[in-house]
């Protein structure tokens, strides 16, 4: 368990453990995130290369005939190693970004259900009206936030 959520005040063990599920919830949703940006990134420069090498060695030379051209580029070691490279990040962008929809939904319900249960979770008096503390430090500290449930 994180040391902030740890020496979290007016929590009981309980709500302790929801904090800690959702901050990892979260960690895994912010690094499948930033893994996908950076595939659709790879991909669009891979994309880019392929284009120009593919305009500057194929088209220019056998612009007159498809079939030439799709025989040339066949026969071109790096038209075909950048093409699947493209491809294949490509798949794995789409793969990503399922992985990070997934992941997103995992977080944003289990941020819900402690927003929805926070009356059961911060019982006493004092608790609740202290609760406030708690979530301001979980929107600090890691970018979650439980005043709300809309995103």
């Amino acid at each position: 368990m994180d040391t902030t959520i740890k020496e979290l005040e007016f929590t009981d063990q309980a709500t302790k453990q929801m904090l800690e599920n959702v901050r990892k919830r979260k960690k895994k949703f912010d690094d499948i995130k930033k893994w996908h940006y950076f595939s659709i990134y790879g991909t669009l420069f891979f994309a880019f290369i392929f284009i120009v090498y593919f305009y500057l060695t194929f088209v220019r030379s056998y612009s007159f005939s498809f079939l030439a051209m799709l025989s040339a580029v066949l026969n071109d070691s790096v038209a075909v190693y950048l093409l699947a490279i493209t491809i294949i990040g490509f798949g794995a962008m789409n793969l990503l970004k399922q992985q990070k929809d997934k992941k997103e939904k995992e977080y944003q319900e289990l941020r819900c259900e402690i927003v929805d249960r926070s009356k059961d979770l911060w019982k006493k008096e004092e608790q609740w009206k202290n609760r406030h503390i708690v979530f301001e430090k979980m929107k600090k500290q890691y970018d979650i936030n439980l005043y709300h449930e809309k995103k």
